[in-house]
């Protein structure tokens, strides 16, 4: 079931109570709801923390985190999905959420050269805002609704295999059964 595989990589919600860092935040923090792990919490978590993945803004993991409480997901699982956009994945991501946004403003897409200095980031920014911060609200939500079917895809394929196997076991145990005299 995903549920074990998620709860061998997840913190435990004890250690998480314990540690030093999350006692500021008091009980609130440690509601059973926002550590569960069921195909709704996990799903929605996916979402959220997919779409704050996309939204260049400061502070992506502790918007998710509110936004988890707030909504009663998984709050780990929504703050790890932030880390989809990292400085490895970001300038791709970012690009690529661009061109998006400019195709469908039906905005001609500016390729300057790279100067390395203020007063060129401010100019270019100035150009390219819209396109990228509605490429990104664009594609943030298409991954975050993709998310969510594909957690709940896996999830119920994975459930199906399950019964399925126990359904095969409890089957060949019924054979062996019968046939011993």
């Amino acid at each position: 079931m995903p549920r074990k595989f998620l709860k061998r990589i997840m913190p435990d919600h004890v250690t998480m109570r314990e540690h030093k860092h999350m006692r500021r935040f008091g009980e609130r923090i440690m509601a059973p709801e926002l550590w569960h792990l069921n195909r709704r919490s996990v799903s929605a978590a996916v979402a959220i923390g997919v779409f704050f993945a996309f939204i260049p803004m400061p502070g992506q993991m502790l918007v998710a985190g509110l936004l988890a409480i707030w909504l009663r997901v998984n709050l780990p699982i929504a703050v790890m999905c932030v880390w989809i956009t990292n400085p490895l994945t970001m300038a791709p991501i970012y690009f690529f959420t661009y061109k998006v946004g400019a195709t469908l403003l039906d905005v001609p897409l500016r390729t300057h050269e790279f100067a390395f200095s203020l007063e060129w980031l401010w100019q270019e920014i100035g150009f390219v805002w819209q396109p990228f911060l509605l490429g990104s609200v664009v594609c943030g939500a298409f991954a975050a609704v993709a998310g969510v079917i594909i957690v709940r895809l896996i999830w119920r394929l994975v459930v199906i295999n399950s019964w399925l196997k126990r359904y095969r076991r409890q089957k060949a145990r019924q054979d062996n059964d019968n046939n011993q005299p």
